[in-house]
């Protein structure tokens, strides 16, 4: 162990194992340390970031040998871009992990009998798989050296005219100018580098997240399996001569954009809410399908950032809830109502609970869409929505189906998901740490009776994990 002033490095130290969130571990004289950018069998210096009595966490300074399952990462921006933290590991060996760690989170804070998981679903697509995906503008870029295979080094930061891309994980001012993403399919690459390269001809500003100020801010990409594509750009100045002399120019190289949008930004963060994005060119909106059912995708509205395996996450969803027609299913966290609308088919009556107004009103129309009219939505909180006059209206729930966001689902619902007692719940996460939680809180009335995890993001430390809870 090497220490300079409080930098405490500990050296040629193998990783023996994986844990969690993308990290490794390593054991040094008992103490488990946990390792960012590293896989099991590579031997490292690793300079710790937070030492505790019995555990630590740390990066590698220095790699003295590579783990035999080791891979060249295939873009030229891995380990400098936080968009992926896997592509230096074979995908037969990311779904080992990920399986493991579901697995390991429902035996370790669960502390529940349950079955054993179904073998994870793996994307048949590993590279321009994102439906959707979001660009940054700015100032100021991340610059790092960038030795073969070594997995996010340090690096800083330098002025220039403006730069497009991810931000660098860590550095929330600092952009990584990324040439070529492997996420998303052209012609993402061309209209981000198209829109860059014409601000940096004409002179706009690009935005300074320091100083909060600039014209080009964002841009949203959306890209559909219907054809349908639509593209965003977020400005934060009011400037409309500057704003359609770019709109202009992207429907000049790019005529076949279905809906070319803008939305002007002056707040000092990046979310749209509280915006009004407003279609420049076509319908401001794109339709997508999964099976043979469409969904109205606004740039506001949320949708299974990866189409296919979002395809294949519902069919589990699906097959958990056990419909045979006579079932009234409550979708609770149904968002712009996809599950719901999608397992409908199998349904007597579909309910949807959100509490997010937009996203009820996006759902409301996807039913509308789709010549639903046993599929009903109600925004608000579940607890204050779910009384028992509203039972006398729209029928107890046979199945509950809740996709609640990574924090998991708040105790007051899960007392209430109790009192609804429905027969079944499928419960869809994509957090199996929160889920496991949740699963605990619940098995004083349910039983888990199946596990299925599904891989939606190839080569980053995501994963979805559905399961299936029968009452006792």
């Amino acid at each position: 162990m090497a220490r300079k002033k409080k930098d405490i490095v500990l050296q040629n130290v193998l990783i023996e194992d994986y844990a969690a969130e993308g990290k490794s571990l390593a054991r040094v004289e008992g103490k488990v340390i946990f390792v960012e950018r590293v896989i099991p069998g590579d031997t490292v210096d690793i300079r710790i970031t937070k030492s505790k009595k019995d555990w630590g966490e740390g990066f590698p300074l220095k790699f003295h040998s590579y783990s035999k399952n080791r891979i060249e990462p295939f873009c030229s921006h891995f380990g400098v871009c936080g968009g992926c933290q896997w592509q230096m590991l074979p995908y037969h060996k990311q779904l080992e992990f990920k399986q493991k760690q579901v697995t390991d989170n429902l035996v370790r804070i669960a502390k529940i009998k349950l079955p054993e998981a179904q073998p994870i679903i793996g994307a048949a697509n590993t590279e321009y798989y994102r439906n959707k995906i979001e660009y940054t503008f700015a100032t100021e870029q991340f610059t790092p050296e960038r030795p073969s295979k070594t997995a996010f080094p340090e690096g800083s930061g330098e002025e220039h005219l403006g730069y497009a891309g991810f931000h660098a994980r860590g550095f929330w001012s600092k952009i990584v100018d990324i040439e070529k993403c492997y996420l998303q399919a052209e012609p993402t690459n061309e209209v981000r580098l198209a829109i860059k390269n014409f601000a940096l001809q004409k002179g706009y500003s690009f935005y300074d997240l320091r100083n909060q100020q600039g014209f080009l801010r964002t841009l949203q990409v959306r890209l559909c399996d219907t054809g349908e594509w639509m593209v965003n750009i977020i400005f934060g100045e009011d400037d409309m001569i500057k704003i359609k002399s770019v709109l202009n120019h992207i429907l000049e190289i790019f005529p076949n954009i279905t809906s070319l949008l803008y939305t002007i930004n002056t707040k000092r963060n990046d979310s749209l809410h509280g915006l009004e994005p407003i279609a420049y060119r076509g319908k401001g909106y794109v339709v997508e399908k999964l099976e043979e059912f469409q969904f109205k995708i606004g740039p506001k509205s949320f949708f299974q950032t990866n189409t296919k395996q979002g395809a294949e996450l519902y069919k589990v969803a699906r097959e958990f809830a056990e419909l045979t027609g006579k079932e009234t299913v409550y979708d609770l966290y149904c968002g712009t109502g996809s599950i719901g609308i999608f397992c409908s088919k199998g349904a007597y009556k579909v309910i949807g609970v959100e509490i997010i107004d937009e996203a009820i009103e996006d759902a409301k129309v996807n039913a509308r869409l789709n010549g639903l009219n046993k599929a009903h939505f109600y925004a608000g909180d579940v607890i204050d929505i779910c009384t028992d006059d509203f039972f006398v209206q729209h029928g107890s729930p046979n199945v509950i189906i809740t996709d609640p966001p990574r924090a998991g689902m708040h105790e007051k619902l899960i007392t209430k998901i109790k009192e609804m007692a429905a027969p079944t719940v499928v419960y869809v996460s994509c957090n199996p740490a929160t889920q496991a939680r949740d699963l605990s809180l619940l098995d004083e009335q349910y039983a888990v009776t199946k596990i299925q995890p599904v891989d939606m993001f190839p080569h980053t430390l995501h994963i979805e994990n559905v399961v299936q809870l029968k009452l006792r």
